[in-house]
């Protein structure tokens, strides 16, 4: 049997200030044809959704859709839309909410997308994975890459800067993610990609090695993490799965999601478990403690706003997230450890 893989990569790839002008030639190089929908929200729609808009109408049909909650029945009713019009390819422009929805939507009707950010939060920017809301907790899917991914980093960069500090704590997950797949592969057998590892961790070495100009929120730094993101996001996809970019610290952040209602972003509370997990994989958390504090980004259950109880919880039931994947807590962490972690740490 022949030994081969597929991989989903985005064909289009155009960052810098004002390419959002560039979405109809992005559209007709990538040969899309039939309706066109677009997925946008409601702050997200006059930041960018309007002006695609206004920039396809005149050479496509277009019809719109805001998106509220990044869940399976809004994902479906969009499914049910694209079906009855047609549509012919979707473009998501906001935030990671609308592009998830994009993304499986577009996969199960089996028609192109292309992404258009509105702020630089997580990496779903440009990867295969969806995460969507399955009742209470969030479910991370395999989906279809965006054929195009337009970042506009003078749009990006109008968003709350708290959205790309957030976005960096996402890509410094990626050290423990690669470590926790390294463990797994040498513990378990499970596949391993070295370029995949490799383009991971080189991601999360642009954040520590130049943080410069991210915090000020400047267009040059915002283009330093929103590259950062779609190369995590090919990374993913050349893996196949989500494991150069997502581990432990992520277990963490989906098990304080359960717990706690402190209203913290995704990455925020990655790069505090990511601090965590470094510490219990003998590596150098404090590299990643100081990188988080110089942007401006959480280190603390505090600072999260986050009781110092549900950090331990959290800890403790990690594990039990997606018991499939294995990592650096095993089959769980007990309270005695889990506690010394978080205050070794300073977490709490």
């Amino acid at each position: 049997m022949k030994d081969s893989k597929w991989m989903q990569l985005p064909r289009n790839v155009v960052i810098g200030p004002g390419v959002i002008h560039d979405v109809l030639d992005v559209c007709l190089d990538l040969k899309l044809i039939g309706n066109g929908l677009v997925l946008t929200g409601k702050k997200t729609e006059k930041m960018a959704g309007k002006l695609v808009v206004e920039i396809l109408e005149n050479t496509y049909n277009i019809s719109v859709k805001k998106i509220k909650e990044p869940t399976y029945n809004e994902m479906e009713k969009i499914v049910e839309t694209g079906k009855d019009s047609e549509i012919g390819f979707i473009i998501a422009a906001g935030g990671g909410k609308v592009i998830d929805v994009a993304k499986l939507a577009s996969t199960k009707l089996d028609v192109p997308f292309i992404s258009i950010p509105t702020s630089a939060s997580h990496d779903g920017i440009a990867s295969s994975r969806a995460s969507l809301k399955d009742g209470v907790k969030n479910t991370s899917i395999e989906a279809k890459a965006p054929e195009g991914v337009i970042a506009d980093t003078s749009i990006i960069a109008s968003s709350p800067i708290r959205l790309t500090l957030s976005g960096c704590g996402d890509i410094l997950a990626n050290k423990t993610a690669v470590l926790d797949w390294r463990l797994a592969h040498r513990v378990r057998g499970e596949p391993y990609s070295e370029y995949a590892a490799a383009l991971s961790e080189m991601t999360s070495e642009i954040i520590i090695n130049s943080p410069e100009g991210i915090k000020e929120g400047i267009e040059a730094g915002v283009r330093k993490v929103v590259k950062a993101l779609i190369s995590s996001g090919v990374a993913m996809s050349i893996a196949g799965s989500s494991r150069p970019a997502s581990g432990s610290e992520h277990m963490f952040s989906h098990a304080l999601d359960m717990i706690s209602k402190s209203g913290a972003l995704h990455g925020e509370q990655c790069g505090v478990g990511t601090i965590i997990m470094m510490y219990l994989h003998g590596k150098d958390w404090r590299q990643i403690r100081d990188v988080l504090r110089s942007l401006g980004a959480p280190t603390t259950a505090s600072e999260l706003g986050v009781d110092e109880g549900d950090i331990i919880e959290a800890l403790i039931k990690a594990h039990t997230i997606r018991p499939e994947r294995y990592t650096i807590l095993g089959n769980g962490l007990t309270r005695k450890a889990a506690k010394k972690a978080s205050k070794k740490t300073g977490v709490i």
